[in-house]
């Protein structure tokens, strides 16, 4: 569970001291999602720049010079790659079509292993799994609408893909994770939820937005440095969702899984707060591992299953 956040200042009504004060507010409200790393992208002086430290936002004093008009941003919880090693760390940079661009992703990715080596990508040090979206655009060789269809559609798992082009667009590929943006009169502000922006709107002492927009599952957006929104789409993968309900007999599901990789699940979920015996519920329905780590990002959904099972049986 990470979060996403960023501005676009589309009509230039912000000066460089309010937009670090609404990053660094909105970097340290995104930290209910993620503490182990920080992170930001911007453009200045036709390069893209990023900054990002293995520290939780608080702990930082994110600064953008004058004249940066779009700024993407990242805080993290480690599931895959160490981010004592800065490279794991969110926003990745790429090139495509001789133009960077940063990636932030917040999710995880079970297939990422497997596209490695069914495109034939490159090794690299990076070991986090949310690198190979950046690699697969790198392959297509575009940032556009297709090429974003194309990646979404070869990663399995659960997310919400935030790309900067090198013209200030902010590019939104949203998966079933979650992400709002708040719209105002010449700039607006996006993070992972609602209640994110609505604390850090009230910490900063802004009024209500002129918008809200939650994009849906499916969804590509483009929010180019003026402002405007062009959308796009593709196709998901079937989510969970749900599924359980759909499973008539609880004893015909029993878990093949090896007592190692249950070690290490319930090591997991742990660190997660959830409880070993919500786990073994699920293990003991047939769930595989891979449907509860999707479900950890999720408690609601995680909670509401396990008590169906606990409660009902």
């Amino acid at each position: 569970m990470c979060s996403l956040f960023g501005l676009i200042d589309y009509s230039h009504v912000l000066t460089t001291r309010q937009k670090n004060r609404i990053l660094n507010t909105l970097a340290r409200e995104c930290e209910v999602r993620g503490t182990d790393a920080t992170g930001i992208a911007y453009n200045f002086s036709g390069r893209m720049r990023i900054y990002k430290r293995p520290l939780p936002a608080h702990k930082l004093r994110l600064r953008i010079p004058n004249g940066v008009q779009a700024v993407m941003g990242h805080t993290r919880m480690t599931t895959q790659g160490s981010e004592k090693h800065n490279q794991n760390n969110h926003p990745f940079i790429g090139k495509a079509n001789g133009k960077s661009f940063a990636l932030a992703h917040n999710g995880v990715l079970w297939n990422d292993r497997m596209l490695k080596l069914a495109e034939s990508l490159p090794e690299t040090s990076v070991e986090t799994d949310s690198y190979v979206a950046v690699q697969l655009m790198e392959k297509q060789n575009a940032l556009n609408f297709a090429g974003l269809k194309e990646m979404a559609e070869a990663v399995e798992g659960t997310f919400v893909f935030t790309v900067l082009d090198a013209e200030d667009s902010i590019w939104i590929v949203k998966g079933d994770n979650p992400l709002c943006i708040f719209r105002y009169d010449g700039y607006l502000l996006y993070a992972s939820t609602k209640e994110i922006l609505t604390r850090t709107i009230k910490r900063l002492g802004f009024g209500t937005p002129c918008s809200i927009q939650e994009p849906e599952e499916g969804d590509i957006l483009k929010i180019d440095s003026r402002g405007r929104i062009t959308t796009g789409s593709f196709i998901p993968r079937t989510t969970y969702e749900h599924w359980w309900r759909y499973r008539p007999y609880y004893s015909m599901f029993a878990s093949e899984e090896s007592p190692q990789r249950n070690d290490d699940l319930f090591a997991v979920a742990k660190a997660f707060g959830v409880a070993a015996d919500e786990i073994q519920a699920l293990l003991d329905y047939g769930c595989s591992e891979e449907e509860i780590e999707e479900m950890l990002y999720d408690p609601p959904l995680l909670h509401e299953v396990t008590g169906e099972l606990l409660y009902a049986y």
